[in-house]
C-alpha cells in the first residue's frame, strides 16, 4: 500500500476501523494501544485474516507511536466507552486528558496528517484535537455526522421496507440529544420521505434517531456502538485517500458558518485529499436554525468546561 492510516485504540471501534481499512485496501494500519499485547494481538489476528479475505494491506499493532510516522490519516477512537446512565458529559473530563495525550504524541510523528476524531463526546474533543496539534481547521474533524446521517438512514430503509442504498438522509448539529435531522432534505431514489410516509412516523424516526447510541448502549449494557463508528469513520478517511471530493456530514471547524463561529459541529462538507476542502451551507428555516443554534450552545458548553479542566 502506498498509503498508511494509524488508528488510536485498539478497542471494539478502532479494531473494527482497522480491519475495514484493510479488506477495503486502503492503507496499510497501524494499530495502537497503550494495553501490552493488545492491538499486537488484534492486529497479527486480522493479518492471518488477510490469505481469506483476499486482500494485502500490512496491519502492525504497537504500544508506542513510533510505528505511526508518517501517516495519512489518524483515526482517534482513544477513550472511555459510554456507560448505561453515564452522559457524554461524564466522559468529558477523563477523555479530554486522553485526547491531549495522544495528539501531543501523533502530531509531531505525522505532521501533513488529517486528524478523524471518533472519541466522545465528540465536538468537544475535536476541539481538543485541534488545539493540541496545531494543525489547521481543515484537517482536524469528527466522524459523527457520517454515523447519525447512517442511522437515520437505516431507520427509513426499515421503516420503508426499501433499500438502503436508496436512502440519503442529512443531520446537522452536534453528536448527541440536540442534533438536528432534517427529514425535509431526507430522501428516497430523489423522493423526499415526507411524501412516503406520515409526520408522526417521520417524528418518531426522528427521536430515534437522536437516541440511537443511548439505544444500543442501552442493549448492549456493559458497552457502547462501534460497527457503525467505524464504519462511518472509514467512510471518511476512503473520500480523504481516494481524493474523492465526497459530501460527508461531518464534525467541522465552523468560522461563521451557519452564523457561528470557534465551534465544531456537524455540517455537509467537502472531503478530499487535503481534509475539508469546503462547508456546505444549505438553507434552513427559521425553526431549524434555531435547533442548531441550540444545538451549537450544547457543544459550546462542553467546550467552555475544557476551560476548567487541570492540564
Amino acid at each position: 500500500m502506498d498509503k498508511k492510516v494509524t488508528v488510536v485504540g485498539a478497542g471494539n471501534v478502532g479494531a473494527t476501523a482497522a480491519q475495514r481499512l484493510a479488506e477495503k485496501e486502503l492503507a496499510d494500519v497501524v494499530l495502537i494501544d497503550v494495553v501490552q499485547g493488545l492491538p499486537q494481538g488484534k492486529a497479527l489476528d486480522l493479518q492471518e485474516a488477510a490469505a481469506v479475505e483476499k486482500h494485502d494491506a500490512r496491519l502492525t499493532g504497537a504500544n508506542s507511536y513510533d510505528d505511526s510516522k508518517g501517516s495519512d490519516i489518524v483515526i482517534i477512537t482513544a477513550g472511555l466507552p459510554r456507560k448505561p446512565g453515564m452522559s457524554r458529559g461524564d466522559l468529558l473530563n477523563r477523555n479530554a486528558g486522553i485526547l491531549k495525550s495522544v495528539t501531543e504524541q501523533i502530531a509531531p510523528l505525522s505532521p501533513d496528517a488529517i486528524l478523524i476524531v471518533v472519541s466522545n463526546p465528540l465536538d468537544a474533543m475535536c476541539h481538543v484535537a485541534l488545539e493540541t496539534s496545531g494543525f489547521p481547521k481543515n484537517r482536524v474533524m469528527g466522524m459523527a455526522g457520517v454515523l447519525d446521517s447512517a442511522r437515520f438512514r437505516a431507520f427509513i430503509a426499515m421503516e420503508l421496507s426499501v433499500s438502503v442504498e436508496n436512502t440519503h438522509a442529512f443531520v446537522l448539529g452536534g453528536h448527541g440529544k440536540t442534533m438536528v435531522p432534517l427529514p425535509r432534505y431526507c430522501t428516497v431514489a430523489g423522493i423526499p420521505i415526507t411524501e412516503m410516509m406520515p409526520k408522526e412516523r417521520v417524528n418518531a424516526i426522528v427521536e430515534r434517531t437522536r437516541k440511537a447510541g443511548a439505544e444500543i448502549v442501552g442493549l448492549l449494557k456493559t458497552g457502547s456502538a462501534y460497527y457503525a463508528p467505524a464504519s462511518a469513520a472509514v467512510e471518511m478517511a476512503e473520500a480523504v485517500l481516494k481524493d474523492k471530493k465526497k459530501i460527508l456530514p461531518c464534525a467541522a471547524y465552523l468560522d461563521g458558518e451557519y452564523g457561528i463561529r470557534d465551534l465544531f459541529l456537524g455540517v455537509p462538507v467537502k472531503l478530499g485529499s487535503s481534509g475539508i476542502e469546503e462547508i456546505i451551507e444549505v438553507k434552513l428555516t427559521e425553526k431549524e436554525h434555531a435547533a442548531l443554534r441550540k444545538s451549537a450552545e450544547a457543544v459550546r458548553e462542553l467546550v467552555e468546561s475544557l476551560k476548567t479542566i487541570e492540564p
